[in-house]
């Protein structure tokens, strides 16, 4: 039986899956172009015919893990509430990372922005942040949360990131992780509220 094509679309996404293991356990350093092959049960000359070489497989692993999860955050349905839409962006991007550890720890092993390469932005691959940037927008336009987008959107990012982050790492029963993350969650969003909508949520959830 012959050496499977070096330009196969098979043996590409089998090269990508293989990387994306090796990077989620391994330093990058130590993930060479001969270990990924040899895994993916083919040659070195197909990484360099599909990839150029290292950089771009490890540049296609980590723009399939932005469009990955861009897919699953602009899934996400607006509803009438943009409380409701922020807390269900920031639940799909916990169920991504729980779906898609190593692909998560490829990502965010060694922080990164998430532009995708420009062989990925061709395609359409989008920022997985500009979903929550839009949905944070329209809750400032209707006075439900109080400042600017950026500032908020680092801000529910970095204690999103920092739960998911610990409870891939075992940090957490599967109880207690649930638990933080619907507290935690739901107060970075009420820190951010203007006093009216908070006012307003008081009341609604009164007993």
């Amino acid at each position: 039986m012959g050496r499977p094509k070096t330009n196969d679309e098979t043996v590409k996404d089998r090269l990508v899956e293989c990387a994306t293991e090796m990077l989620a356990t391994h330093p990058q350093a130590s993930v060479t172009v001969r270990a990924v092959a040899t895994a993916a049960g083919t040659s070195t000359a197909a990484v360099y015919s599909l990839f150029g070489g290292k950089d771009g497989l490890i540049a296609a692993v980590r723009d399939e893990a932005v469009a990955s999860l861009f897919r699953t955050v602009t899934a996400v349905p607006a509803t009438a509430d943009p409380l409701a839409d922020l807390y269900a962006l920031a639940a799909a991007y916990r169920r991504w990372g729980r779906e898609h550890s190593h692909l998560y720890s490829v990502l965010f092993g060694g922080v990164q922005s998430f532009k995708p390469s420009g062989a990925a932005g061709a395609i359409g691959t989008g920022d997985p942040v500009r979903p929550l940037v839009a949905a944070i927008d329209r809750a400032v336009t209707e006075s439900v949360l109080d400042g600017e987008a950026t500032p908020i959107a680092v801000s529910l990012w970095v204690t999103l990131h920092g739960l998911v982050t610990l409870e891939l790492a075992g940090a957490f029963d599967a109880p207690t992780a649930d638990a933080a993350f619907r507290s935690t969650i739901h107060a970075t969003l009420r820190g951010w509220m203007t006093p009216a909508s908070f006012h307003e949520a008081f009341l609604r959830n009164r007993p």
